[in-house]
């Protein structure tokens, strides 16, 4: 059986995902990336993805799940800095992107340095969108042609979410690829990846897929709000709806294919608020309180995914 693990995107929320990951480590007693044959991410969940792939230099992962949450406690506000003039300058991400790259850049080029994507430890999938060829364009660590594009570039790629970022610009074999969040077209990769699977592992007759969420908004919009919104304001709340109908979808269609090969790990956001840039210390904290919901909601699924994993 091959063993597939997606991460949804979602910004500061990716900490649920990585704590549900540190007690699927804690629990079998050892890494993601031998427990896993293939792992995809979107967004945050590429960075995870990446982060659990990448070898110490002894053929080790350098991070455990565990580590990763840190990288949200320590590194979130650095990477989303709240700032007055950066919001009245680019009133709030619409008339220029809502956060400078230096934050980001410097946070994910501590964590990945140069290290290149033909050295993951275990197969990784990233998705990402090509904006000037209107594509969707996948960082695959097997294929050769992107071996020496480094982590870093694909981390930074498939977490430029619109409006909050700026494009990053990455050279691929001989183009220079213009590329986005993939979460505008896949923010659960679970589809892709088990298509990818069955490319890449052609003799395999079984299949198991854990898909984790960044857990799911729950904030309602209203006819009485929407029915006067133009373009501006529309253009958040439009992103998340894209977000959060793209991950309904893939969970519908993976039930229907795989039925109890596949584990979905998801909770509805009850205390912590659902922006993805949310990275205050009261935010990180209840977002880490509703992991421990699911955690305990969820416990007997879980326990069962280790026996199998």
């Amino acid at each position: 059986m091959k063993k597939i693990l997606s991460i949804d995107g979602g910004g500061i929320r990716g900490i649920i995902p990585a704590l549900v990951l540190a007690e699927i480590e804690r629990s079998i007693g050892k890494p993601i990336s031998e427990i896993f044959d293939l792992v995809a991410g979107t967004s945050t969940g590429g960075i995870l993805a990446l982060g659990l792939s990448k070898d110490n230099g002894q053929g080790n992962p350098r991070y455990s799940a565990k580590e990763l949450v840190e990288l949200y406690e320590r590194e979130g506000e650095k990477i989303f800095p709240r700032s007055l003039c950066r919001n009245i300058t680019t009133v709030m991400g619409l008339a220029d992107e809502k956060y400078p790259r230096e934050g980001i850049d410097s946070v994910l080029g501590g964590y990945f340095g140069h290290d290149l994507l033909g050295s993951c430890l275990t197969k990784t999938l990233i998705t990402s969108y090509d904006i000037e060829h209107r594509e969707p364009f996948f960082f695959k660590s097997w294929r050769e042609e992107h071996r020496s594009i480094k982590l870093l570039d694909a981390a930074r790629s498939t977490s430029a979410a619109p409006t909050y970022f700026e494009p990053v610009q990455v050279a691929v074999g001989n183009q220079i690829k213009t590329l986005i969040d993939g979460g505008v077209f896949m923010n659960t990769p679970c589809v892709s990846a088990y298509a990818e699977a069955l490319r890449i592992f052609p003799e395999e007759r079984e299949f198991l897929v854990v898909s984790l969420g960044t857990g799911e908004q729950t904030r309602s919009i209203s006819y009485d709000q929407a029915k006067d919104w133009g373009a501006i304001e529309w253009l958040r709340p439009l992103l998340s709806c894209v977000f959060d109908g793209v991950s309904d979808a893939a969970d519908y269609q993976m039930k229907q294919l795989l039925e109890g090969n596949y584990y979905r790990f998801q909770t509805k956001l009850e205390t912590a608020l659902d922006e993805m840039d949310n990275a205050t210390p009261e935010n990180i904290a209840d977002l880490k309180t509703e992991a421990a919901i699911l955690l305990k909601r969820d416990r007997e699924n879980l326990i069962r995914l280790c026996e199998v994993l």
